[in-house]
């Protein structure tokens, strides 16, 4: 048996001269579960509670891109307040997604304290999500056209405090551990990579961004509503283990400002405050830009009508992607996942490639791969 959380989900063969590593070669596949196939034998609707699997650390990303797929295809128009919830959402599961890489990649180091303090912030995001979704990890919040739900009341206020305290944990991270003379050692000029090669594997995210590529889906594609935020986008310039260290530190602090302009700029602002002012008659409150339910339609017997459609988003690791194929059935005639940690993966091979062995950790916990994305 295999679970996503244990060690063992990826076997490395290795050939090695005393502690030099001469190859290596991935074993993929022990978390194989048909998740594209899976697609071809439900209906669209039961389908959907099954993809936050296929990365389940960020699982918002997983199923933006396929209800933004069906949503093109079927011409469903998406509120604008229920577009500034998905970015929200995904900008806060970005960073909870980036602090479990933060505690397990110095864990792996053999720096144990991070951990704890990751976890801890990490534990703050997920009672939001809580909140809103009634779920920690497996959401199935979004909905064709919409959400299953509006937001609680003092949700954003939640959100906001969130993003005060996390300001400081940030700081006390770097204080910790960026100027660690033993962390330096183990990642500085180590694991360099050059920007044309990870390009030519089809390598994305902070991973490429390290490397000196300000490429991000946010600011080059714009969805939801990103153009309408500002941010910047960190990248590197060695393109080794410590820098891609610094793009994921920085890009934590670049969440926080898109999700306090977020939530400064939402449509109908708090909760609380919109319903009064449904209930004291307001017809503006009552504007479909300002709704967030999801669109009335029959789950069980809808057919998307016959179209075909590449939907991507910038996941934590990089392009997350969903080419969705209709029939004008109630299931998909085809549904293609691109995981960022597949392509990522592949670079491994050569940066190892002629350096010690104890190296293996700390350039492989700088990719930042996630085996279910990678097998599906």
């Amino acid at each position: 048996p295999q679970h996503p959380s244990t060690h063992g989900v990826l076997r490395l063969i290795t050939t090695i001269d005393g502690e030099v590593v001469r190859d290596i070669e991935p074993v993929i596949g022990y978390l194989h579960r048909s998740k594209e196939k899976m697609a071809e034998s439900r209906s669209l609707f039961q389908y959907q509670p099954t993809i936050d699997r296929v990365e389940y650390l960020s699982a918002f990303f997983d199923h933006y891109v396929f209800v933004t797929s069906l949503e093109q295809i079927a011409g469903l128009k998406v509120p604008k307040r229920m577009q500034y919830v998905r970015m929200i959402t995904m900008e806060l599961n970005r960073i909870a997604s980036h602090l479990l890489w933060f505690g397990t990649f110095l864990l792996d180091l053999g720096a144990t304290s991070p951990m704890f303090y990751a976890f801890r912030d990490r534990e703050k995001i997920f009672s939001l999500f809580e909140q809103l979704t009634g779920a920690r990890m497996m959401y199935n919040y979004y909905r064709f056209g919409g959400a299953n739900a509006d937001m609680p009341e003092g949700w954003l206020e939640g959100v906001l405090d969130f993003c005060d305290d996390f300001e400081q944990r940030i700081d006390e991270y770097e204080a910790i551990v960026t100027k660690n003379p033993i962390f330096l050692d183990r990642t500085v000029g180590v694991g360099v990579v050059d920007a044309e090669t990870l390009i030519a594997h089809g390598v994305t995210g902070p991973t490429l961004r390290g490397s000196g590529v300000a490429l991000d889906q946010r600011k080059d594609n714009p969805y939801c509503c990103y153009d309408e935020v500002t941010f910047d986008v960190p990248v590197g310039q060695n393109g080794d283990c410590y820098d891609r260290y610094l793009v994921r530190m920085a890009e934590m602090r670049e969440s926080l400002k898109i999700v306090r302009q977020a939530v400064r700029q939402i449509p109908g602002g708090d909760t609380a405050d919109l319903m009064r002012r449904r209930a004291e008659g307001d017809e503006a409150a009552n504007d479909i830009e300002l709704q967030i339910a999801g669109q009335k339609i029959n789950l069980l017997t809808y057919k998307a009508p016959p179209g075909e459609v590449m939907t991507t988003v910038e996941s934590p690791r990089g392009f997350l992607g969903c080419y969705l194929i209709t029939d004008g059935t109630p299931k998909a005639y085809r549904c293609k996942w691109r995981g960022a940690s597949f392509s990522n993966l592949t670079v491994l091979p050569l940066l190892m490639k002629g350096r010690l062995f104890p190296d293996l950790m700390a350039i492989f916990g700088s990719i930042d791969v996630i085996l279910p994305e990678v097998d599906r």
